[in-house]
């Protein structure tokens, strides 16, 4: 999902660091509130996991690049699921930025509306997830189709962002190179889902043996 450099450029630029502010004010407030319900070691430690994890997904597990951007097994609703929605966001935006400064300087000038792509989506299954799932039931009891919502509406905001970026930089030229990557996300969309629920059903067999300081509290409870 890392837009390609160029792609948008110029003063059209700042609308992505415009974006992105807005998006750290709003993950900032979940953060906030979950230091407050569950203590700054806890929240301190899942969102290094998720920060380690981001990189991962992002330099070290396979990707291919797409006209306009790049397919990425990102994860973004398992790092929700067994993280919590705080974070996620955090350590998605610390390890794009570590991968910026030290892998890729080249995405840096991007940064602003690779953050937006990955957060808002986050964000958006973070209140589904709310709407769908029963107060007293938790992710790892979670159902096929649940977890299937959930990640396509992940992937779906993705290759959403994405487009407005790629319609914002190049106008309506870009629509062929927009169908050809929202076509090979697909196999994100469709992989995705089966990852959650290996993961989830992993936790489920380590309950009561796994620190719960490490994973969100909704995930056992």
């Amino acid at each position: 999902m890392h837009i390609e450099p160029g792609l948008v450029d110029g003063a059209k630029l700042l609308l992505g660091y415009a974006t992105a502010s807005a998006a750290a004010a709003t993950g900032a407030m979940i953060l906030t509130r979950d230091l407050r319900a569950q203590g700054l070691s806890s929240v301190a430690a899942r969102s290094a996991i998720a920060t380690v994890a981001t990189f991962v997904f992002f330099e070290i597990l396979p990707h291919a690049p797409v006209g306009i951007s790049e397919v990425h097994l990102i994860l973004g609703s398992s790092l929700f699921l067994i993280l919590g929605a705080g974070p996620a966001a955090l350590g998605l935006a610390l390890g794009l930025l570590i991968q910026g400064l030290f892998f890729a300087p080249i995405d840096l000038p991007q940064y602003g509306m690779n953050v937006t792509t990955l957060l808002v989506p986050l964000f958006a299954i973070a209140v589904i997830a709310r709407r769908i799932i029963p107060a007293g039931t938790a992710y790892v009891d979670l159902r096929y189709m649940d977890v299937l919502k959930l990640s396509a509406t992940y992937q779906g905001g993705v290759v959403a962002w994405v487009a407005f970026w790629a319609f914002w930089g190049q106008g309506a030229s870009a629509l062929s190179d927009v169908a050809l990557f929202g076509a090979a996300y697909m196999t994100v969309v469709l992989l995705e889902p089966l990852v959650d629920l290996a993961l989830l059903a992993g936790a489920r067999a380590l309950k009561g043996r796994a620190p719960l300081a490490l994973v969100t509290p909704r995930l056992y409870a």
